[in-house]
């Protein structure tokens, strides 16, 4: 059973912007800058979608002088990873299971 934390972060990568956003972290570590230019977004479209991003524990920042770099939390997408994997196999196991109609 998914936990309501694990339900939003469904929640939170289910927006198309969130996702080529933690799916560009997972190959390198980037800023504000880069994010703009590889997705096209506006800056302050793109900070609202890493704020909550960060807010949901999936990005971390950190500070380089004016700039700041955002990275993937592999934990926190293989956590989640995990929770599918084990949904998976209990309908695996329950696939001959048919409840009768009353």
């Amino acid at each position: 059973m998914l936990t309501s934390v694990e339900t939003e972060l469904i929640r939170v990568l289910a927006d198309p912007l969130r996702l080529k956003i933690v799916t560009l972290l997972a190959r390198e570590t980037l800023c504000t800058t880069h994010l703009v230019e590889e997705t096209g977004a506006r800056q302050t479209n793109l900070s609202n979608h890493l704020r909550v991003l960060r807010e949901a524990g999936v990005v971390e920042t950190e500070p380089c002088g004016r700039f700041t770099y955002y990275k993937l939390r592999p934990d926190v997408i293989a956590s989640l990873a995990g929770q599918f994997a084990d949904l998976a196999e209990t309908a695996r196991t329950a696939a001959d299971n048919k409840r009768a109609c009353p």
